[in-house]
């Protein structure tokens, strides 16, 4: 089976760097990324650490027969990353989307125009970008993706290759599930600029609740029941997890973060219910807030950089001012 990773950042290039061992693997990233992969392999760190040659590329060129493409790209650049594909994707191509928050296959389905069979997944693995070439394998977990009659030999690929592949009887409970995490997990830490296992401080309780309790009613508005009990199971799971949060991880690099399809789409859903949601509205519009922070910072100090340059070389080209000439 041909395997095509779109959007290899931190858990694509982990994902498509544990189905190398076994299928033919592409990963599809960002230049840098892809320069370092092809030039020295793709180094893990942490968690089973090693040099992977996998094939990376910034574009494709062709897809093959009966392809499976792991879309792992951040929601807000899932249009962008698939239009240059869509030309060439097949009636026989699954898209499996691992991404986070709701409405991201349907994002797919519409960028490539309805070609090829998408269908929705959930990763519980974690993974850091350190540098381009270079991710820290942080959590090992497992794989959902939703029934469908092409779920079964994805499942049995992933799971051959250590991906733990389940197929789900209740997809929409298992998005919300990780949703809710998300929600609670996200934020919180890219707020506090700390590792996830910060969360489970118990000041953090009573604003963990709240959260909770306005995805809870807007799930069940939504006709999706969920019997756990989030506040015990989030501290439970999370609490001695050295990983950093994929919405911090994008907040340091200066990218748009996940917000409006996590928190932020949980109050647009509630408002469109008439489920008020202030508190999650409230972290999406404090998230936001610092991904301007960050971008307009980023950009003061890339100018810095190209004003140092300029000064530099500038410098460099001008005779000192007492030189003599004859």
């Amino acid at each position: 089976m041909q395997i095509i990773v779109v959007g290899a950042g931190a858990i694509g290039s982990l994902y498509g760097a544990k189905l190398a061992r076994e299928s033919d693997v592409i990963l599809v990233g960002q230049p840098d990324h892809v320069s370092a992969i092809n030039a020295a392999g793709l180094i893990i760190e942490g968690l089973e650490p090693q040099t992977i040659r996998i094939p990376a590329a910034t574009r494709l060129e062709n897809i093959g027969q009966d392809a499976l493409i792991l879309l792992t790209t951040k929601v807000p650049a899932t249009s962008a990353a698939l239009a240059p594909i869509a030309p060439l994707v097949r009636d026989d191509t699954t898209i499996l989307s691992l991404q986070n928050g709701l409405g991201s296959e349907r994002i797919a389905t519409e960028a490539l125009a309805h070609r090829g069979i998408v269908l929705r997944g959930v990763t519980q693995f974690g993974a850091i970008f350190e540098r381009p070439g270079t991710i820290r394998y942080m959590v090992t977990g497992y794989t959902i993706i939703e029934q469908h009659e092409r779920s079964e030999r994805i499942a049995r690929v992933l799971s051959a290759a250590g991906l733990d592949c389940r197929i789900s009887r209740d997809m929409a409970a298992d998005v919300w599930q990780k949703l809710i995490f998300n929600c609670v997990v996200n934020p919180i830490t890219a707020m506090m600029g700390c590792e996830v296992g910060a969360i489970a401080d118990p000041g953090l309780d009573p604003l963990k609740e709240l959260i909770i309790a306005e995805c809870l009613a807007v799930a069940a508005a939504e006709g999706v029941t969920l019997a756990i009990d989030f506040l015990p199971r989030i501290n439970e799971v999370f609490a001695s997890s050295r990983n950093i949060a994929s919405m911090l991880q994008d907040l340091r690099r200066a990218r748009p973060t996940e917000i409006d399809y996590l928190n932020g789409a949980v109050a647009a859903l509630g408002a469109e219910r008439n489920l008020p949601c202030p508190v999650n509205a409230g972290l999406t519009s404090i998230v936001k807030a610092m991904e301007r922070h960050a971008h307009h910072s980023s950009q003061r100090k890339r100018s810095s950089r190209n004003r140092f340059s300029r000064d530099l070389a500038s410098s460099l080209r001008a005779p000192p001012a007492n030189a003599s000439f004859s």
